[in-house]
């Protein structure tokens, strides 16, 4: 058996936290297979994903921005893996033909966020398909005419 790591502080372990679960949230995605999945397939697998690891290792999620250069490296992976999956969504129709890709990515990882936070759902399934459900539909009515 190894030894346990020593960390001289506690911001040290905190900073190889961030890493190891960022690693975690990078491979999260890449289970899902954003690049070769049908496009609705791997949003909705790459949300139940990233959601079980947020909201398993919530703590550590939270310290995403860490000055530590390899959590800086592996977000921004994962960001341009998220923005060619909407790519992949919006040639396939799944997302509107006109959609800004920047602030829908935006707006994914802030609906994620939320539903990571809800404290009465902890099944990663079901928040997926809360936020695939709003990321596609929204919350208006399907006549948006109706104004």
């Amino acid at each position: 058996m190894a030894p346990s790591p020593c960390f001289a502080t506690r911001e040290a372990l905190v900073d190889a936290l961030a890493v190891w679960v960022t690693q975690r949230f990078a491979a999260a995605v890449e289970a899902a297979h954003p690049d070769t999945a049908p496009p609705l397939v791997a949003l909705y697998q790459t949300t139940a994903n990233v959601l079980g690891v947020k909201v398993g290792w919530g703590f550590a999620m939270s310290q995403a921005t860490s000055a530590d250069p390899e959590v800086a490296r592996v977000h921004g992976e994962v960001r341009d893996t998220c923005e060619r999956l909407f790519r992949r969504a919006r040639d396939a129709g799944v997302l509107r033909a006109d959609v800004d890709i920047a602030w829908t990515r935006r707006v994914y990882y802030a609906l994620i966020h939320e539903a990571a936070q809800n404290r009465d759902e902890k099944d990663a399934d079901a928040l997926a398909t809360l936020v695939v459900d709003t990321l596609l539909r929204g919350a208006g009515t399907p006549h948006p005419d109706r104004l």
